[in-house]
């Protein structure tokens, strides 16, 4: 362990210097100078060293810094070309590009966020050559104009939408909001097309399998998962099962195995076989597309190739190193990547941590069951602290459902991939194949949907970092506890280490009983809920099973994000206010998912978005003031724009919507959208207007407001949507008008999540992620 920790403490160094890096560009070149002059210093020194520990080291330390310089180099080599000044001045300015973009993976169906490089910007009359990392959030593309419903992974396509930048550490500096369809303009040719129609032609034939265990089988052999849906997705997910979906290691170590064997077979000089193994390694990359696991997994096979053609063996932990050296000094915000943390992390913990896993478990079973046992353990304690970022809870019964599942990995990903690749050749040897590979598949399906389904499969823990620094903290003292056993007299050290750790693990966890409490104490009878989805509106409204959405931010990540935190599938109305990206960016989450659309007056822009809901299956109206309609129990009506004046789209024509408290549980409720102060005056006097339970203050909190109209609503409770901006969002004066009528405010960006519940009695009962309990907000009545 010792001599593989001489290049494994320098990779480790220089990927989290490197993660940190990149958050401040600024600071990027100052790191990369001071690491190679403390790189520069320490081989010196090294070199006066004759030998002994010290000189070891050292050496460790000066190859940490070597490598800490030669990636940071390289992402100040790359930054400025990531962020090119007309894309950061059209992204501040929320100006509508066009954009020609090369997809970086696979796009299969509707799909409605992807990867892309965009290649030119056409910015106005500008237009600028570039080549910067972007995601698409919309862009549909359309069934067909590929020649089916699939576009291939190289394919070239024109995208048109709203930019806007992301922090500096994404590894995607743009993010395009496209609220139209994007066109194909050319498609890849040589091994890019024959490895789609190899795709293609293998998705067919396995979806034409019954049950789940057709949809998962191409995501077991070749990464595909376009055809698992959201229950299947979700049961793979709590019973940690999803790795198996997403090609790894093992998949890139079967087929360089099966390669040399064959050539072995064949009494194939040893340079050939390695040569064949490289050449169909890297087809085995394109087919299955080049995720950051398989990047990880073909750059470790490569090195221990190359090991092997020196005569020298290769390690596992060193091999691991030099991929992550490798592979953050061709791209260093793969620093920050999910997908990349997690596969090193699961390799890491395989490496280190099964050995001695194992060994405990054999003395009280037998070796080869806790051999078994000991794989699934060691990749969840290496991988569970980063994915409790993405999932604060734990599958506890992830190792179970992973050594059920474990058999039948390799067969159905070794039968599948055979299958895919004969299926153009022999269609009728690879339906049998594909039959064989079916059976491990269902089984892995019904393992994931039995565990998934069980109340005790997982456990809920901290969200963010504090959940993850604590549970890394339990798996340390864990760890330590397990080496402890193996040695007579490490157990006293490491009784007064767990007293220690114990007591830093529980003051950091004290989230972990909030966090329960949190749901405990969450209402269920809710009518009201405004979601955090950073500057903009996205405020829901239920009664009798029926759900409304109001608006839905810019973000359709934080949209989905909400509604699945709320448990909302369908959207039974949704509403739209007025056509600013704050407030229908987020519309890509809810394509398909919503039965009918109000609209205030569209704008230009509107006419895309609008095609692609009806597309999606709703039912699409404009509406002026006068109409009425019904949720659930409870009955709404449009206050404005005016039914008979031309009001032209915008803020000022913003469908503002009053929901009648005419049910002992409906909240009284009128949604502004960003309606100004003139405008509001008018509404006033247009209106009957009388008190509310509720009012969502119009723009954000923007000083546009008429005192007269809040103080005629006298709302209990003032919702506020809005994040992180430089509007200066919500003004003092807004504030000032909305306390002075005795209301209380929520805002998204201090409360989060804020959900409101009217009581039988007439009181309104607020409450909020980030507070404890609810909050009586005044009376109803």
């Amino acid at each position: 362990m010792r001599g593989d920790a001489r290049l494994a403490v320098p990779a480790a160094v220089a990927w989290v210097t490197t993660a940190v890096s990149i958050g401040a560009p600024s600071a990027l070149a100052v790191v990369a100078v001071v690491a190679f002059g403390a790189a520069g210093a320490g081989a010196a020194t090294v070199l006066i060293l004759r030998s002994g520990r010290r000189r070891g080291v050292l050496a460790v330390v000066t190859l940490a810094a070597a490598a800490t310089g030669l990636i940071v180099t390289s992402a100040v080599a790359t930054a400025p070309h990531r962020s090119p000044e007309p894309l950061e001045a059209a992204a501040r300015e929320g100006r509508f590009v066009s954009l020609v973009v090369t997809s970086e993976e696979e796009l299969v169906g509707a799909s409605t966020s992807w990867l892309a490089t965009a290649t030119r910007a056409d910015i106005g009359a500008e237009s600028t050559i570039v080549r910067v990392p972007v995601r698409i959030v919309g862009g549909v593309v359309a069934p067909g104009t590929d020649g089916g419903d699939r576009v291939a992974l190289g394919s070239t396509l024109e995208v048109q939408g709203t930019l806007m930048s992301t922090d500096p550490a994404d590894a995607t500096p743009f993010v395009v909001f496209a609220p139209g369809e994007s066109r194909v303009l050319t498609r890849p040719e040589g091994m890019l097309a024959a490895t789609s129609a190899l795709r293609a032609g293998f998705h067919d034939l396995a979806i034409a399998l019954p049950g789940d265990g057709g949809a998962l089988l191409p995501g077991l052999s070749i990464g595909d998962t376009s055809a698992v849906d959201d229950t299947l997705d979700d049961a793979m997910k709590s019973s940690s099962l999803s790795h198996l979906t997403a090609v790894s290691g093992a998949n890139c170590a079967i087929v360089v195995g099966l390669v040399m064997a064959i050539a072995g077979a064949a009494r194939a000089p040893m340079l050939a076989r390695i040569a064949l193994a490289v050449v169909a390694l890297g087809g085995f990359v394109i087919l299955v597309t080049p995720e950051p696991s398989v990047l990880r997994a073909s750059v470790m096979a490569v090195t221990v190739l190359l090991g092997i053609t020196s005569g020298r063996a290769s390690r596992g932990l060193p091999v691991l190193a030099v991929a992550v050296i490798v592979l953050l000094t061709l791209d260093p915000w793969l620093a920050r990547d999910f997908g990349f943390v997690l596969s090193v992390l699961a390799t890491a913990g395989l490496l280190v941590v099964a050995a001695p896993v194992s060994d405990v478990l054999s003395t009280v079973m037998p070796r080869a069951l806790a051999v078994v046992l000991a794989v699934p353990i060691a990749a969840q304690l290496a991988c569970q602290p980063v994915l409790i970022l993405l999932e604060p809870s734990i599958p506890v019964l992830g190792v179970l459902a992973n050594v059920l599942a474990a058999p039948a990995a390799p067969v159905a990903t070794i039968v599948g991939l055979a299958a895919c690749l004969l299926e153009p050749v022999i269609p009728v040897v690879a339906t049998g194949l594909a039959w064989i590979a079916w059976v491990p598949a269902a089984w892995i399906a019904a393992v994931a949907t039995s565990v998934a389904a069980s109340p005790f499969a997982t456990v809920e823990w901290t969200p963010g970092p504090t959940g993850a620094l604590a549970l890394a903290g339990v798996t340390l003292v864990g760890l330590l506890g397990v080496l402890a056993l193996r040695s007579e007299r490490r157990r006293i050290r490491f009784a007064g280490v767990a007293v220690l750790s114990v007591c830093v693990v529980v003051g950091s966890t004290s989230g972990v009983t909030s966090r329960v409490l949190e749901h405990v104490d969450r209402p269920h009878d809710w009518t009201i809920a405004a979601c955090d989805v950073g500057q903009g509106d996205a405020m829901v409204v239920r009664n009798g099973g029926e759900v409304a959405l109001i608006d839905t931010g810019a973000d359709p990540l934080l949209l989905d994000a909400c509604l699945g935190d709320l448990g909302i599938d369908t959207i039974d109305l949704l509403v739209l206010t007025h056509f600013d990206l704050d407030h229908v960016g987020g519309v890509p989450a809810v394509i398909g998912r919503a039965a009918r659309v109000l609209t205030g007056p569209p704008d230009d822009d509107a006419e895309a978005l609008l095609l692609d809901l009806r597309r999606g299956g709703a039912d699409v109206d404009e509406v002026r003031a006068g109409q009425t309609g019904t949720l659930g129990e409870q009955t709404w009506g449009v206050l404005w724009p005016p039914s008979r004046a031309q009001t032209p789209a915008g803020n000022d024509a913003s469908l503002v919507i009053h929901w009648n408290g005419d049910c002992a549980t409906c909240a009284s409720a009128l949604f502004l959208g960003d309606l100004g102060e003139e405008s509001q005056r008018r509404l006033l006097g247009a209106n009957a207007i009388t008190p509310v339970d509720v009012v969502k203050v119009a723009h954000h909190g923007s000083s546009d407001q008429s005192a007269e109209l809040y103080d005629t609503l006298a709302a209990a409770l003032a919702l506020i949507g809005v994040g992180e901006n430089d509007y200066g969002h919500p003004s003092r004066r807004s504030l000032d008008i909305v306390e002075s009528t005795g209301g209380t405010v929520a805002r998204t960006d201090r409360h989060g999540l804020v959900l409101v519940t009217k009581q039988r009695d007439g009181r309104l009962t607020v409450w909020s992620e980030r507070a404890s309990g609810s909050d009586d907000v005044g009376d109803a009545d």
